[in-house]
């Protein structure tokens, strides 16, 4: 028996990841600048790591926000390219970094990127929003929603990959952040275009001592394409205004047909299970769950619980239930959208809970699955459950796997109750515009 292995002999284990806080070993006056309680959570990804790295000066006043300090008095006037930021993964020559992104298609595995899409997009927000004047508290910066986001094309886990990102628009205390994920096409590839991504991130500022909206810095688009992205997303906030206003009000008022039909394909599977469509299945039947316990290690800078970790999660659980619904391997294609409705802390109990909530089957060739994911924050001790995120993902099947199931189809999903059938209306016409 090797003696190294013996129980008398433990193999030590040593952390590999170090602080962005680090103060250099040839200082010796001490061995960090923050206290340990100050740093963020270890649970990062190598491009949050290296995000702290970059603008470590910007965070050390957020993990230690001097909050009896003036609010910043002054908004300043900032231009896209100010808050741009570029990151560059080196799948090509770091074979460890690529290992860390492998999923089993010799992809870069998606939970993964969303955790650092919004990382970069807080950091990107943080950068326009700050006023460089060390005697002012900063802004409290919470990721709020994120749009649409679409891949274009799979993304090789072997080929150099590069995420841009810059703010396009700004409202009184809210940002838009596009952010532009782009790899080289590989000869295989049916266009030439090598965007693969495209994601739009809102972020809402507070004030740190009063929690309260706040204003934040003005932008200022110099370049005609900067000028039309900022147009865009205009017209995208007064969008979401107005649907945020009417949409129950539509279901109420209007397509009250279209809400009864529905419901009654569903009351068949509930009054007369023999005599239902064996193509169809009910919405509760498609459910899966699990839980966690928010750990210290997933915090972020502001001590609660980093926002791509629970996107990373939530996809993990939507592409199980597209998996188990199809009964073939899905492959991912849009995040409908993100709601961010109240903030996840440290030691909370979280619940996640997903559902195929309507599927599309006219292109046999590529059926839509939309699977809603939701997660509530449960405190058993005050028997109380809110929902603090709402995850809208949409994948097809993989076409090897469809390949190898020739003539199986995708059920249609139907409701049982009336809340259901809102829920998948409400999403389908979200869905369409």
């Amino acid at each position: 028996m090797d003696p190294s292995s013996s129980p008398s002999n433990p193999i030590p284990i040593f952390a590999t990841l170090t602080s962005p806080f680090q103060i250099s070993p040839n200082n010796n006056t001490s061995s960090t600048k923050k206290p340990l309680s100050l740093w963020p959570g270890m649970y990062h990804s190598p491009v949050t790591i290296a995000l702290w790295e970059t603008r470590s000066n910007i965070f050390e006043r957020l993990l230690d926000p001097p909050l009896d300090a003036p609010p910043q008095s002054e908004l300043l006037k900032k231009t896209p390219s100010q808050s741009r930021m570029t990151i560059l993964y080196n799948f090509s020559s770091d074979y460890i970094l690529r290992e860390q992104y492998r999923d089993s298609w010799n992809e870069v595995r998606i939970g993964k990127l969303l955790e650092d899409l919004d990382a970069l997009a807080g950091t990107i927000s943080v950068k326009h929003c700050s006023d460089e004047d060390s005697t002012t508290r900063p802004l409290y910066l919470v990721t709020a929603s994120v749009d649409k986001m679409v891949l274009k094309k799979p993304i090789s886990v072997d080929l150099d990959l590069k995420i841009s990102g810059a703010v396009t628009w700004v409202g009184r205390s809210s940002i838009e952040i596009q952010l532009d994920v782009t790899q080289p096409p590989t000869e295989a590839a049916e266009t030439n275009d090598s965007v693969a991504l495209t994601a739009n991130f809102i972020f809402v500022a507070r004030d740190y001592k009063t929690r309260k909206a706040a204003p934040v810095n003005r932008l200022i688009p110099e370049t005609e394409q900067e000028k039309l992205l900022y147009e865009a997303a205009e017209a995208r906030n007064t969008l979401r205004k107005r649907k945020f206003k009417e949409d129950r009000k539509e279901i109420e008022n209007g397509e009250v047909k279209r809400f009864e039909a529905l419901l009654a394909e569903g009351r068949i599977f509930c009054d007369m299970p023999a005599l239902a469509d064996r193509d169809s299945i009910l919405l509760k039947d498609t459910c899966l769950e699990n839980s966690l316990i928010c750990q210290p290690q997933q915090r972020n800078i502001h001590g609660r619980i980093f926002g791509g970790f629970l996107m990373h999660r939530a996809f993990e659980l939507a592409f199980s239930t597209a998996y188990a619904f199809a009964g073939m391997m899905p492959s991912f294609l849009e995040v409908d959208h993100v709601d961010f409705l109240r903030p996840v802390d440290v030691g909370d109990f979280l619940r996640f809970k997903s559902c195929v909530l309507y599927t599309e089957c006219e292109n046999s060739d590529q059926p839509l699955i939309n699977v809603e994911v939701v997660a509530h924050v449960t405190r058993p001790e005050f028997r109380s459950s809110e929902v603090s995120n709402r995850f809208y993902f949409t994948f097809t099947v993989r076409p090897e796997a469809k390949a190898m199931n020739n003539g199986h189809r995708i059920r249609k999903v139907v409701p049982a109750t009336e809340e259901e059938t809102r829920r998948i209306i409400e999403r389908m016409d979200a869905d369409s515009l």
